[in-house]
Formats: C-alpha cells, sequence, structure tokens
C-alpha cells in the first residue's frame, strides 16, 4: 500500500508528510494519495499522483522536520537508532528527511508503487543521503513481515487505506524493536485555503467541500477489502497494539496569503481531483464556481486570487514498545 500520503480528497493530513492535500483523506487530499478518477470512484493511482504528493510533502517540510526531531526525543539518543521505516512511503520526502534525522541509520522506504520508490532514490541522491536510503516494494499488511524489525516506523496517512486498521497497527508495533516507536499521522483538521465568502457563488464552499470528502472517505472505508469498522481512538489503539506511552502532537501548514507559485499549484491540482470527485455531489452552482477557482486565466481563479492561503493541522500519534521482555 502507498501513503504519506495524503493525497485523495482531501480529508483533514498532510500530509504527515504531504501525500495529498495536506489533511485529507479523500482524493483531493495531500499528505493520503486519493484519486477519484470519476464521479464517486475511489480507484488511487499513486504514480499518476507523484509529482502532486511531492510538492504537498515539500511544502510541509518545516513541519516533517520539527516531527523528526520530536520523534529522536522520544526514541532517545540518534546514534542509537540503527533502522527506520517510512511505510507507505510515497515519494520520499518524510524518507530523506529521517534519513538526514537519524544518521546512524538505514532508512527504508516501503510502497506499493515502484515508481514512487523510484522517485524516492533519486530524492536521496540528490539530498546526499543516497548511501543510507533503500527502498522495498511491499503490499500492507500482507508484506510488513518481510521488511524485518526497526527503531522507527513512520507511517503517515497509509493505515486508513487498509480495511483493518487495528490490524494493520498490530503488525506495525510488531515489528519494532524494545524501546522503538512507531509513529502515525493519521488525524488533523481539515485544509483552509479560501475565505468564507469568496466574492462568487453562494458562501460557505470549503465547509460544504468538507462533506464531500467526508462522504468520499466513508465510500472509499466501506469499499476496502476486509474493511472493519474501529472508533479512530487512535491512543487507544495504539495501546491495544501493545505498545506504552502513547501520545499525540500537532504540527501546522501555515502559508498566509499571498501565496507563492509552488502552493497555487498545489491547491489547483488538489481543486482539480476534488472538481472530478463531487460532480455529482455538489449543486450547479457550486460546481460553476469551481470551475472559475480552477480558470487559469480568471483574476478569481486559485492561481492569481490575492485571499487564498494554506492552513492545516496534521496530528501524530506516537506508541512505545516496552524495552523490556513482551508478555
Amino acid at each position: 500500500m502507498s501513503a504519506h500520503r495524503d493525497s485523495g480528497p482531501a480529508h483533514g493530513q498532510g500530509q504527515g508528510q504531504g501525500h495529498g492535500p495536506p489533511h485529507a483523506h479523500g482524493p483531493a487530499h495531500a499528505h493520503a494519495h486519493g484519486q477519484g478518477h470519476a464521479h464517486h470512484s475511489t480507484d488511487v493511482d499513486w504514480e499518476v499522483m507523484a509529482t502532486q504528493l511531492e510538492h504537498g510533502a515539500e511544502l510541509q517540510l518545516p513541519g516533517l522536520r520539527r516531527t523528526a526531531a520530536h520523534l529522536g526525543e522520544l526514541i532517545g539518543p540518534a546514534s542509537g537508532v540503527r533502522r527506520v521505516l517510512d511505510v507507505g512511503s510515497g515519494p520520499g520526502v518524510m524518507t530523506c528527511v529521517l534519513a538526514e534525522a537519524f544518521t546512524s541509520a538505514e532508512t527504508v522506504a516501503v510502497d506499493a508503487a515502484p515508481g514512487l520508490l523510484d522517485r524516492t532514490l533519486a530524492r536521496a541522491e540528490r539530498l546526499g543521503v543516497g548511501d543510507r536510503v533503500t527502498v522495498r516494494h511491499a503490499e500492507l499488511t500482507e508484506g510488513l513481515s518481510s521488511l524485518g524489525t526497526a527503531d522507527l516506523i513512520w507511517s503517515s496517512k497509509a493505515v486508513h487505506h487498509l480495511g483493518d486498521q487495528q490490524g494493520a497497527l498490530d503488525a506495525l508495533a510488531g515489528a519494532l524493536r524494545p524501546g522503538g516507536v512507531l509513529a502515525v499521522a493519521e488525524g488533523g483538521l481539515p485544509m483552509r485555503f479560501l475565505p468564507r465568502d469568496i466574492g462568487i457563488g453562494r458562501p460557505g464552499l470549503q465547509a460544504r467541500l468538507d462533506a464531500v470528502l467526508e462522504h468520499w472517505f466513508s465510500i472509499m472505508r466501506a469499499g476496502l477489502p476486509g474493511s472493519t469498522p474501529v472508533t479512530e481512538d487512535w491512543p487507544a489503539m495504539l495501546g491495544r497494539a501493545g505498545l506504552t506511552r502513547a501520545a499525540g502532537f500537532t504540527y501546522l501548514l501555515d502559508l498566509p496569503a499571498p501565496l507563492g507559485a509552488t502552493a497555487r499549484a498545489f491547491l489547483h491540482a488538489q481543486l482539480t481531483r476534488l472538481r472530478e470527485t463531487a460532480v455529482d455531489m455538489l449543486d450547479a452552482e457550486d460546481l460553476d464556481t469551481l470551475d472559475v477557482l480552477l480558470d487559469r486565466e480568471a483574476p478569481q481563479g486559485i492561481g492569481q486570487r490575492p485571499d487564498a492561503f494554506l492552513l492545516a493541522a496534521t496530528t501524530v500519534f506516537t506508541g512505545v514498545r516496552s524495552a523490556g521482555p513482551v508478555a
């Protein structure tokens, strides 16, 4: 399975590592990888989304670096971290951040999309960490048993693409070495990028888009193989996986208006996917408003309007494997 991804419709995460809209779990999202190919489709082609996933994650680099530093504090001296897994690594932005943070470790990017793993290796070479970054092609959760153990396991917006989320956490926790840390970016708030009244269409478009994304996410979850309902109390789920000191922390992506070109391009890609996904779920007026926002020549479009911003909160949940004998 592929993740950090957050980039299906956006559900709020980023992304975690921005694999989709930072904070989304649906077709438009940064940090999951969702792709609404048409209408209510929940198919996801992560390789098609590779550039969008990479740009979304790069926008979040300051938060990702702070996150890696915090994980280092949880796990203890970085020199003791010998192996790191990035499960659902996408194009490898967070993989390389982890490699930069844990200089004594082998950092392994794990994903089901070969094209994204190729991007990870190329990125690692460009950043000078290629000698410590490796990749593994694997599906979750079936392929996890072949990955070996690690001192730190990071997974962003991947678990929610698996039918049995508790089972996935159990498997990830089981791959931790004693004293190791599991960190999953699976919470936060929906991404915000426009004021309530944008001067076209009915005010409150963003709230209606949130409803579309929640609906998309419910359809996606229900259609997953082995889909199992679970109360998404992530600290409690980590506890059931046998981990201790379950906790969470949140980092912000806060890019005020006016946005730069990279953020505008990211939002245009997100809105394009959302427009495809929402075609049967929004009324004609809202669809017309989206068309204006996507018009590259329109002064009210997302590419030119001066009031566009980007604000998202990503919550990371962590648990620690006991350093003593496991019962």
